[in-house]
């Protein structure tokens, strides 16, 4: 499971340097950017909203950027193994910044099994406010490195698939990759 550091933008004070990179992957260029504490932002190919200015904007104002490879090298291994079938969990520092609710989705969603789904309502209930559905799509929504917390993984009641930063097209993509490979074991 990916190791977590997660805080408020209050608690962990300023960013003063994030380092960037963007690689070439199967579904299109990833935006990667860390701090000192791990991987802070995945950008998503077609993926909407404000991106990772926004990320920039709210969580990290006044840091420098770096164009750096090195820092990502092991990132970039383990989303490219993911994205190839070949990896089920990652092992990589992460830097999440939001709110205390939004941290408690996000680490709900590392607890779903790769090649399964929740629903909102599932992921509510888990944390014990069954009402939340509407918050923890709004929490799903703001993580900023899916794939890695896989907010893929959850989906609508009755089966539908939601929404999704990348797209509805990559998200059946990834829950087909994952479901498929997860029966290939399960046969063996």
């Amino acid at each position: 499971m990916a190791s977590v550091e997660s805080t408020t933008p209050e608690a962990c004070g300023p960013v003063d340097l994030i380092h960037t990179a963007r690689v070439e992957s199967p579904i299109g260029v990833l935006h990667l950017a860390s701090t000192a504490q791990g991987l802070a932002y995945l950008g998503l190919p077609r993926a909407g909203g404000r991106g990772f200015a926004g990320w920039r904007a709210r969580f990290a104002p006044r840091a420098r950027c770096e164009a750096a490879f090195a820092p990502h090298r092991e990132a970039i291994r383990q989303v490219l193994e993911y994205l190839d079938g070949k990896r089920t969990r990652f092992e990589l520092p992460l830097d999440l910044r939001g709110t205390p609710f939004q941290r408690a989705v996000w680490h709900a969603l590392l607890e779903i099994p790769y090649g399964q789904t929740r629903s909102y309502g599932d992921i509510a209930r888990a944390l014990g406010r069954p009402g939340a559905m509407r918050a923890v799509g709004s929490a799903n929504g703001a993580n900023s490195v899916p794939l890695i917390v896989p907010c893929h993984r959850v989906i609508a009641a009755g089966g539908r698939l939601g929404g999704f930063g990348g797209g509805l097209e990559l998200k059946r993509r990834l829950l087909a990759m994952e479901q498929s490979l997860r029966h290939q074991d399960s046969l063996l």
